[in-house]
């Protein structure tokens, strides 16, 4: 936003029926000159449209993968190698999308920049958006693309065995694309990015708006792998052991290993690090220090969902202010939540539920 701008938009949040021949009396301007300054300020979002009515809503934006997800659940122990009675089901997911959506269930308003082709898939992704109140406007829907499908086996205690991912279609999430998608970036309230991206998009994104907190969702090991050296661009990260083990070169066999691998995210510039150590719970780090905290015993229905619910409430957090503790017990009340149900994202997750939830961590 040029200074200009901002002049403009403050009269304009004292009187928003100013007419633009007083404001620029005002500003000392042509009326001309405030005609474009404000169709600026409505093309970057700041103003909405009729009576130049201010946004003043914050919002998070989600940078990252949108897909359909066909899981096949085994009715009794899997058997390799061979084929087995169970459940197939079919559902919307993608990293990206379901921390998007986690984090409308939790009350936050939230933007989705992601790529979908124009097909059944990509139709039932942006329809079932709308009906949760996601708004994924900015999203990319290619012509003739095929939209991301995610297959994956789990094993009879409902923890992913493995799986298969098809997201070709994130390669259109260019350069250009994003430069298109600057004003949207720009006025959130933080990012959220999957590593689902490709590496040169990641790279423009960190680079190209410096001011802005971003957060990283590693999606696995691998994926992980290509941002190593961007990682002190991150405000906050929530790598699992092996992801963080990857990332900073230390072994984490103890609590002892998760701090010092924590410190050396902090060194590269990391503020807040969320190591996920499994069932021995979270290592929290940050300006407040470090802390574990113990994940409450709880009957796992499905472990897909849990990653997106914790990073999602760590963002929640955040725009609520929350202490480092807070926000950790926000994060692992979410994932309990997702891990509680059999689809990847808890229809009942809630901003209610959530502090319920943190009551009796």
């Amino acid at each position: 936003m040029t200074g200009r701008e901002k002049e403009i938009l403050e009269h304009l949040k004292k009187d928003p029926m100013m007419p633009q021949s007083d404001l620029a009396d005002l500003l000392g301007i042509t009326r001309s000159s405030v005609a474009v300054h404000i169709a600026n300020l409505m093309k970057k979002g700041h103003i909405l449209g009729k009576g130049y009515i201010v946004r003043e809503d914050a919002y998070v934006c989600v940078i990252g993968g949108s897909n359909v997800d066909i899981q096949g659940f085994p009715t009794t122990e899997l058997i390799y190698r061979d084929s087995n009675v169970g459940k197939v089901k079919v559902s919307m997911g993608g990293v990206g999308r379901n921390i998007a959506e986690n984090l409308v269930r939790m009350g936050v308003h939230t933007k989705l920049i992601s790529a979908i082709g124009d097909d059944l898939y990509g139709d039932k992704i942006l329809e079932e958006a709308k009906s949760v109140g996601l708004d994924m406007v900015d999203t990319l829907v290619v012509q003739g693309g095929e939209t991301s499908t995610y297959l994956s086996i789990l094993d009879d205690s409902k923890d992913m065995i493995l799986a298969i991912s098809h997201m070709d279609i994130m390669e259109h999430l260019t350069i250009e694309f994003i430069k298109r998608k600057h004003h949207i970036i720009e006025n959130a309230a933080l990012c959220i990015l999957d590593t689902n991206l490709p590496l040169e998009t990641i790279e423009y994104i960190l680079t190209t708006f410096k001011d802005k907190q971003f957060f990283l969702d590693t999606v696995s090991s691998t994926k992980a792998q290509k941002v190593a050296s961007l990682i002190g661009y991150f405000n906050t990260i929530k790598p699992n052991r092996i992801e963080a083990e990857m990332l900073t070169g230390v072994p984490i066999k103890s609590e002892t290993d998760a701090t010092i691998a924590a410190d050396r995210f902090h060194e590269k510039g990391v503020v807040n690090v969320f190591i996920s150590m499994g069932e021995k719970g979270i290592y929290a780090s940050g300006p407040e220090g470090g802390q574990f905290i113990k994940a409450p015993k709880i009957e796992i229905v499905n472990a897909t969902g849990a990653g997106d619910a914790f990073i999602a409430a760590l963002a929640k957090a955040s725009l609520m202010e929350l202490t480092q503790l807070e926000t950790a017990k926000m994060a692992i009340a979410a994932s309990g939540i997702a891990l509680s149900h059999e689809n990847t994202i808890n229809p009942q997750m809630s901003e209610g539920l959530l502090f319920k939830k943190m009551e009796v961590l």
